[in-house]
């Protein structure tokens, strides 16, 4: 049934509220609603925003978005973890109608000595609620002038509007007739569900030597520590490593996918299980779990967590094979049929089938993922979550975060968009998206615009540039430059990106022309990399790279995905685009990248500037955070980007100096 005052259309509500919209502490998001009575007389509303204790939180007053559209809104800021609740309280306001009509009849002589009468008796009612030492004793004074008939109907009315008064009256407002919506859940999750920078490697590739005559021999946990402090002084966050455990032989793949492997090729990390043990188990030549143990601790010790790849398929050697055959599909003729991607085959993995055995399923699962969290990790990198029932990882992460509300879990679902946004609605904390797809303006335009609105209450993005199974044409063909611009859209336009080992380095030869696959790709063997000799010559983008990152974390700008605004350019090899943290003009960040890794070039950027929290008419000092140097824009900015050279500017507002100052360079 509809209130007496409708509240229609709150948003944010993920599956007609059903599910709870999702944020982090200290992400602010709006909540909006359509709010409207019959009449004339004026409304007004607030947002109700509920700690998971269940106490109240400071009044929040909603503002009408556009005049005469009827929708409201106000922005949240959430200060704990938790589960939350929000609603939208509508109300008649009788304070506000009475000023409007005050200021249309007393001006006009229309009844003067009454509406003043009315006036005196409204505020009257009104000043009981408001606090002592809080602006009563402005509103009473207006009361009196309202009474008072001895100084003119102009006077009293202008007392009766003055600033004292009308600020008393705005945080204590008299309500009548207050209407509520029905409370709607959010969960409130810790920052790094929305925002970090994620590096990925293969640890059996961090010290690995590979010669022509001998086997090869496999880095380790301990080796491959000692790539850390590097990663960290990149500016990452997160490790992500690909699962750790034993490798099948059973249809190993050998170098570039062959079927026909040689007897000390490493296989697939996502072929899992053999004698050696299945997803509790690690290969033998990564080493023990104290070695394990090690890199998780020398991670932290350096600020940094790890993600772990929980890819819920099996070699044929895995245990379940044996121990579980109702959670594999099996053919005619007897066989378990393995997974295929057509055109990819993967003969070396078994798929599970759920419907058999679910409950024993999730069970094992949630084991398999409470032992990894016992070793350290809270943080999950799951491997094709849309090839396994939805309803599953819905029970799988539910119990997880109900006693580790901390776990986060990331979907590598490179899949269709219902499914996408559905895993994400049922509880993963972040998705792996389309972005590695989308280099044109038009389509980032349009799809940053998507995940930033509506979707952004549900379904978190995470920008990895590049992928082990992904090498784009766009990074093929675009060079060194290619890699710079790519990563400086994913490490602005997302609060979370990453990359995986070897993007710095530029490595962009495919396997083949037309395939996304990497040429000697290491899935398939071991990579070592000489990643000095790659920073002493110069052929590394770490810099570049450990640049983006600070930048990242000096500015909450780019911690945040909801406030994103495109600008116009006179040229679609070129974008704009500004992202906001805080009241105007706040931390404000500008990007204008080069997308064409070929050529120079020019363009004028229209800039926003009301957007921006500037008059048209303004310019500002503006710093660049890639180079240094300070420009002054305005409502039109001329820029010339060049490859290899400036292949973006990332510049902050810069607030004018006080009187007598100067900005400084």
């Amino acid at each position: 049934m509809i209130g007496r005052i409708p509240v229609l259309d709150v948003s944010p509500q993920v599956d007609c509220g059903r599910r709870p919209a999702k944020a982090v502490v200290g992400e602010t998001f709006q909540v909006a609603a359509t709010v409207f009575r019959e009449g004339h007389d004026a409304v007004a509303a607030n947002v109700v925003l509920r700690d998971p204790s269940g106490r109240p939180g400071p009044w929040t007053p909603m503002r009408e978005l556009a005049p005469g559209t009827d929708r409201w809104g106000a922005d949240i800021t959430p200060d704990t973890e938790g589960r939350w609740s929000y609603a939208v309280e509508a109300w008649s306001d009788p304070v506000a109608t009475w000023r409007h009509q005050a200021g249309i009849k007393v001006p006009a002589g229309i009844d003067t000595a009454l509406v003043l009468a009315e006036g005196a008796e409204l505020y009257e009612r009104a000043a009981a609620g408001v606090p002592k030492g809080d602006g009563r004793e402005a509103v009473l004074a207006a009361v009196d002038a309202l009474r008072d008939t001895s100084r003119s109907s102009a006077a009293r009315l202008a007392a009766a509007l003055a600033p004292d008064a009308a600020a008393a009256l705005s945080r204590h407002p008299l309500r009548e007739l207050v209407t509520i919506s029905r409370p709607l859940s959010l969960l409130v999750e810790r920052r790094r569900a929305l925002f970090g920078s994620w590096y990925e490697l293969f640890p059996r590739s961090e010290g690995a030597r590979v010669t022509e005559d001998g086997p090869p021999v496999s880095g380790t946990f301990r080796t491959a520590a000692e790539r850390l402090p590097a990663v960290a002084a990149m500016g990452f966050d997160v490790v992500y490593l690909p699962p750790v455990h034993p490798i099948g032989t059973t249809f190993r793949k050998g170098p570039n996918n062959t079927l026909s492997p040689g007897p000390h090729d490493v296989g697939v990390p996502w072929a899992i299980g053999s004698a050696d043990g299945g997803h509790d188990a690690l290969h033998p030549d990564l080493g023990t779990f104290e070695d394990f143990d090690h890199f998780v601790e020398t991670a932290r010790g350096l600020r940094m967590e790890i993600a772990l790849d929980f890819a819920l398929q099996c070699s044929p050697d895995h245990p379940w094979v044996t121990e579980h055959p109702e959670w594999f599909h099996h053919r005619a003729d007897g066989s378990i049929a393995y997974a295929e991607n057509p055109p990819k085959k993967y003969q070396d993995i078994y798929p599970i089938a759920f419907d058999q055995d679910m409950r024993g399923l999730v069970q094992e699962t949630l084991r398999v993922l409470r032992f990894w969290m016992e070793h350290g990790v809270r943080i999950f990198r799951v491997d094709n979550p849309h090839t396994k029932p939805v309803v599953f990882w819905e029970k799988v992460i539910a119990d997880i975060n109900r006693t580790d509300p901390d776990v986060i879990f990331l979907a590598e679902a490179f899949t269709r968009p219902a499914m996408m946004h559905t895993l994400g609605a049922i509880g993963f904390q972040q998705s792996y998206t389309y972005f590695t797809w989308r280099t044109g303006k038009q389509e980032l335009t349009d799809y940053l615009t998507e995940l930033s609105g509506d979707a952004a209450s549900y379904m978190r993005p995470n920008f990895f540039v590049n992928t082990p199974d992904i090498l784009h044409a766009y990074l093929q063909k675009g060079g060194r430059p290619a890699f710079e611009v790519r990563a400086v859209l994913a490490a602005t336009l997302s609060p979370s990106w990453g990359v995986y080992a070897g993007y710095e380095l530029c490595e962009s030869a495919p396997v083949r022309e037309g395939s996304e696959e990497y040429l000697h790709s290491e899935k398939y063997q071991l990579r070592p990399r000489d990643w000095e000799s790659a920073e002493r010559e110069g052929r590394s983008i770490a810099p570049l790279i450990t640049k983006l990152n600070r930048i990242r974390r000096r500015h909450g700008a780019l911690q945040q995905l909801r406030d994103i605004h495109f600008h116009p350019v006179d040229n679609d090899a070129v974008i704009a685009y500004s992202k906001k943290s805080g009241p105007n003009p706040g931390d404000t960040v500008i990007v204008i990248a080069n997308l064409d890794p070929h050529h120079t070039q020019e363009a004028t950027v229209s800039l926003d500037m009301p957007q921006l929290g500037l008059g048209w008419h303004e310019t500002v000092p503006v710093r660049d955070e890639l180079t240094g140097e300070t420009y002054h824009w305005g409502r039109s900015t001329y820029v010339r980007l060049e490859p290899g050279s400036t292949p973006a500017h990332i510049v902050v507002l810069r607030p004018s100096p006080p009187i007598g100052g100067s900005p400084t360079s």
